[in-house]
């Protein structure tokens, strides 16, 4: 079935991703309905109801979401949507993990996709504060020392079990998607996003004893601060910063809603971990 109506999102501090947003409305706007996001539409000079808030892009009839950048920019996106949209990820950043198109493949690339597509699912972390909820990460959730050089000791639950008391700079909770990023370079292992897993990484610990961890995505992970006086910085997919003092708990489990990628021709995970991570 051909994709009747996209969303596109960008880099708005990027000359070539706003370019890029320029040449597929002029290449595409005679077959399919367009909509932008706000700061892209803003960017661009677009007005009127070819502007739609990323949230709202379902409920518009978008099918899938064209996202112009990097991983941040997918993150970012993603973390608006609360049942996430297809991505489709046009790489005008560095990396680019979670974006499989190539800028010069870019018109090519979605050309093909409007003429019916496939996506994966990635599950997310579902995660609160204090019982209040805040967006879900697809990559990880970060709690880390907001002072440099002051570690910090967190006790780690999972399903009311005690886990494990750490001392360290902090520790990352990823999903499987997450596991190529922060997590693998505080020495965590790269896990297929087929497996249905949350990873536990400690920040440089004190204890050569601290190792990572993992435990089934449907876990609920529950994380205090136990040294009083002492704060730490919450931050989820490097986009969301939340600070938590002792009495607070951070609680994690699976999100109920997957982020969801288009597949592409180079979408298999470990031709990208070969080809971006070797």
């Amino acid at each position: 079935m051909k994709v009747g109506k996209i969303g596109i999102v960008s880099r708005c501090d990027h000359v070539d991703a706003l370019n890029m947003v320029r040449s597929i409305l002029d290449h595409f706007k005679p077959e399919v309905d367009i909509v932008v996001g706000p700061k892209t539409s803003d960017a661009i000079g677009i007005k009127g109801n070819e502007v739609v808030p990323v949230r709202d892009m379902r409920d518009a009839g978008v099918e899938i979401v064209v996202s112009v950048g990097g991983d941040g920019t997918v993150l970012r996106n993603i973390s608006k949507m609360e049942n996430p949209l297809p991505i489709l990820g046009i790489n005008m950043g560095t990396l680019g993990f979670l974006v499989d198109v190539n800028p010069e493949d870019a018109i090519e690339t979605i050309g093909n996709v409007l003429n019916g597509f496939t996506y994966n699912e990635r599950s997310r972390l579902a995660v609160s504060l204090n019982s209040e909820p805040l967006p879900p990460a697809t990559n990880e959730v970060v709690l880390i020392t907001a002072r440099p050089a002051k570690i910090l000791t967190f006790r780690i639950s999972v399903d009311e079990c005690e886990f494990k008391e750490l001392r360290a700079d902090g520790v990352v909770f990823a999903t499987p998607t997450g596991s190529t990023a922060y997590a693998m370079s505080a020495g965590g292992p790269i896990i297929d996003p087929r497996v249905d897993a949350a990873l536990i990484v400690p920040i440089a610990p004190f204890k050569l004893s601290s190792r990572p961890s993992v435990v089934p995505a449907n876990s609920v992970i529950k994380v205090e601060i136990t040294i009083p006086e002492k704060e730490a910085v919450v931050v989820i997919d490097g986009q969301h910063s939340y600070t938590i003092l002792e009495p607070d708990v951070v609680t994690l489990t699976k999100a109920k809603h997957p982020a969801r990628f288009v597949n592409t021709s180079i979408t298999d995970f470990y031709e990208k971990v070969q080809t971006k991570l070797a």
